[in-house]
């Protein structure tokens, strides 16, 4: 299945290449709010509250960004496409979804900069459990909600029930733990191979894209236990399931990527 994951995500990556680079430069663009404006702010207003309003509005923003990305990019995972328009429709839709992730993200950098580096300055065995403790759970937390966006536009009515998203995505990374590793590591790969691309390409949009993909063919495996109660869990016949996905996304050798005309 990871195999086949791989492949059709690459295909849709290069198939989509100029549509995956546009949503990546929206979201650079957006993103410098975050990174740079507190900066600039703290040159005029010597004030860390207001760096991290600044901080905080940056994550929002970009949060509802990518949640109406999830959104437009789930098009392509199901052998779609999609335009201007359909991203501008989607993000009506979406920013819900996208307000909730950008709460976690301030969360998140909050823990990371703040609480772990507090918790670790006390030097006793308490600050070190505690530090130890909010280190795993953060963990944790990376390994499911990599599902929220996927999840908000697969299994959850748009703009609502967002706190029943997050239970699935747990669910999911606890169900599948072994694949939310690799998704996660796949993912880190990905931001490092996007650096040296500017981040245009694979990008957010490109690891969005990979999430999607991989939830989409996951959910065959929940699709198939429902159809056969008391299967064996760990035997799931993906050779089975994945046969029309084959045939949709068939194979391509070198030549079929470089000059795909002279077919």
């Amino acid at each position: 299945m990871i195999g086949f994951l791989l492949r059709k995500t690459l295909y849709d990556l290069w198939d989509n290449m100029f549509r995956i680079v546009i949503v990546n430069l929206g979201f650079i663009a957006l993103a410098a709010v975050p990174i740079f404006l507190p900066r600039l702010a703290a040159k005029f207003i010597d004030s860390q509250a207001l760096e991290i309003v600044l901080t905080a509005l940056g994550m929002f923003l970009c949060s509802v960004y990518l949640s109406a990305a999830a959104y437009t990019l789930k098009s392509i995972s199901d052998y779609g496409s999609f335009g201007f328009g359909d991203f501008l429709r989607n993000l009506k839709t979406a920013w819900p979804a996208g307000i909730v992730m950008g709460f976690l993200l301030f969360v998140f950098f909050m823990v990371v900069t703040i609480v772990i580096p507090f918790y670790m300055s006390i030097e006793s065995l308490t600050g070190l459990i505690l530090s130890a403790v909010v280190f795993w759970s953060t963990v944790f937390a990376l390994l499911s909600f990599q599902f929220y966006f996927t999840v908000c536009t697969r299994l959850v009515t748009p703009g609502k029930n967002l706190i029943k998203a997050f239970r699935k995505c747990m669910l999911i990374a606890l169900d599948n733990s072994g694949f939310s590793l690799f998704l996660l590591i796949h993912n880190i790969a990905a931001i490092v191979l996007s650096a040296l691309l500017a981040f245009m390409f694979p990008g957010p949009a490109g690891i969005l894209l990979y999430l999607d993909e991989a939830l989409r063919l996951r959910l065959l495996k929940y699709d198939w236990l429902e159809a056969n109660p008391g299967a064996n869990r760990r035997k799931i016949p993906w050779d089975s399931l994945l046969i029309d996905e084959r045939e949709k996304t068939g194979t391509r050798s070198l030549k079929n990527f470089i000059f795909p005309w002279k077919d």
